[in-house]
């Protein structure tokens, strides 16, 4: 039995190339948005909300991000009762909103992604176009 695993987090660098590339695109998409880029942890590494984004979506774009890296998939699966028990349980740091995606390196966990402030469909969107940039693992 081994005393250690081996891990990978996204660095500093990568993420503000993720957060670049999510910000292009909504601007590209005429969108908004405010976007976290996580550890895999939950910690942030970095984030911005755009001008024009909604204010409380910067709680929604964290949890989705902190959610994603917890259960290393996309955000917006699980059920809505199962998402808001959750949501109390965490004090909102889980959210069963769509806009949370995993950031990996084949197939290796290595942060993820969260960005609110237009529809979930934008928002995953978003959210792709940054993983795209950074040459992570489509989701």
């Amino acid at each position: 039995m081994s005393k250690f695993r081996t891990s990978i987090i996204v660095t500093a660098e990568t993420a503000l190339e993720a957060l670049s590339a999510a910000v292009s695109h909504a601007k590209s998409i005429k969108v908004p948005q405010c976007v976290f880029i996580v550890d895999t942890s939950g910690e942030t590494i970095a984030s911005i909300r755009m001008d024009g984004a909604k204010y409380l979506s910067m709680h929604t774009a964290r949890a989705k991000a902190r959610t994603a890296a917890s259960i290393n998939g996309a955000t917006g699966a699980m059920s809505a009762e199962f998402g808001v028990a959750a949501g109390i349980a965490s004090q909102g740091g889980v959210t069963h909103l769509p806009g949370g995606l995993p950031i990996r390196f084949d197939g290796n966990l290595a942060g993820a992604i969260g960005v609110g402030s237009g529809s979930g469909e934008q928002d995953f969107e978003v959210a792709r176009a940054a993983l795209s940039a950074i040459g992570a693992d489509e989701i």
